[in-house]
């Protein structure tokens, strides 16, 4: 990785809510970073590069803007702002003036962290907040940006382009109000799930995940454990939860690039250091009250520990399951917890269980057909596969299943 690409990824966010606070303008600040990036990437490699980049990126996108301030004559225009306090304004100047060399500072700390939250503002549907949260804080490209939400380029900039319209006249801030800031740091926190989901559980396409989505969430997290202004154990506990699935990425796909479950992954090949980081974090909120991230990723750590699929500590999963339904009562959460007590009871008791749940698509019937396999059922579970099989648009997902049914010689319905 090049320096310049280093910096895109470390201090795209930080230097772009610099400007925002500056300026004013997401659209100029944006597109005078992206124009910054662009010229050190084709100047640095010839003419060196400098002692401290982000300075310099800084100060070639101030101009880049103040270029196009002067050309459109903008100050002349009623453009809709984002409301900045004056005070901010001339705070951000006096930062922007000293940029240091290494990244930090109480101000540039603030900065960042008002524009996560503007990314996260109630006006946003979640999944457009995700994107331009990826695009905003952490400097994603469109196209990359389209690409793992499964959108083409065009689609997904003219999504960008309307989530930007939409927080024309925002308030460029940190609310005040604690509850209002809670609210907004729970949205960044779904947000950041909803990416790192889609990046393990793909709806289409032929990729068995796509952890680079993930890992944009997990970075985007860290990001808001360092802005917060005091620590949030949900957020800690959502990294913690992230670090628990991610680290099983490289034993989710096996040599023939097919799908590998949990209990059939080499657990050799799970990353211990994530691991190990995650549960340092979850250990002083084990006792703390119970709040969904902080279930799941107690449950994950369940299975983190385990030395296998079967000394794992089902009957503490299934309490754990209990307690995030008291919660978060979603079908979701009760297919999830089908699982655990088919695993701590029997695939009876799962199939049970099974009956109070509601989901669309191919889930719940994959489901239904691995335990009623497990059972001895199994015409019911080749009939089971095949509707599964039927509702699946994930290539990876669907090879699977359609192995698994036809591993039922014999019982296998009409195709």
């Amino acid at each position: 990785m090049t320096y310049a690409e280093t910096l895109l990824r470390d201090e795209w966010g930080r230097l772009l809510a610099l400007l925002v606070a500056q300026f004013r303008r997401l659209d100029l600040a944006e597109e005078g970073l992206a124009d910054a990036f662009e010229t050190a990437a084709r100047r640095w490699p010839v003419e060196g590069e400098p002692d401290n980049g982000a300075a310099w990126l800084l100060t070639a996108a101030r101009r880049r803007i103040v270029d196009r301030m002067r050309s459109e004559e903008v100050l002349a225009r009623k453009m809709p702002l984002l409301a900045v306090d004056a005070a901010l304004t001339q705070e951000a100047q006096q930062v922007m003036a000293t940029v240091p060399a290494e990244a930090g500072g109480e101000a540039v700390t603030d900065e960042r962290l008002r524009l996560v939250l503007l990314c996260a503002h109630p006006s946003l549907s979640r999944e457009a907040a995700a994107a331009l949260t990826l695009r905003l804080v952490l400097g994603v490209p469109t196209d990359d940006i389209g690409r793992r939400f499964l959108q083409s380029k065009a689609t997904m900039a003219a999504r960008l382009t309307r989530a930007r319209k939409r927080l024309a006249g925002a308030s460029f801030e940190v609310p005040t109000d604690l509850a209002e800031l809670a609210g907004r740091v729970g949205i960044v926190a779904e947000v950041a799930y909803l990416a790192f989901t889609a990046g393990y559980a793909p709806g289409t396409g032929p990729d068995v995940v796509r952890s680079d989505l993930a890992g944009e969430a997990i970075r985007l997290v860290r990001v808001l454990r360092t802005v917060l202004p005091a620590p949030d154990p949900e957020v800690d506990a959502l990294l913690a939860l992230m670090l628990l699935q991610h680290s099983r990425r490289e034993a989710r796909i096996g040599d023939d690039g097919s799908l590998v479950l949990l209990p059939d992954q080499d657990r050799s090949r799970w990353r211990l250091d994530e691991i190990t980081e995650a549960l340092a974090i979850l250990t002083p909120l084990v006792h703390a009250a119970a709040a969904p991230y902080l279930l799941q990723a107690l449950i994950a750590a369940e299975h983190a520990v385990a030395p296998s699929a079967e000394a794992t500590a089902w009957d503490r999963i299934v309490e754990r399951y209990d307690e995030l339904l008291a919660l978060r009562d979603t079908p979701v959460v009760r297919l999830n917890r089908a699982v655990a007590v088919a695993e701590a009871l029997s695939p009876e008791a799962g199939l049970e269980a099974l009956d109070s749940v509601a989901l669309p698509g191919h889930r719940l019937p994959a489901v239904r057909a691995q335990l009623l396999e497990r059972a001895g059922r199994h015409r019911d579970a080749a009939e089971a596969y095949a509707e599964a099989i039927a509702l699946c648009t994930h290539g990876p997902e669907q090879a699977d299943l359609t192995r698994r049914r036809d591993t039922l010689q014999g019982f296998a319905p009409d195709r």
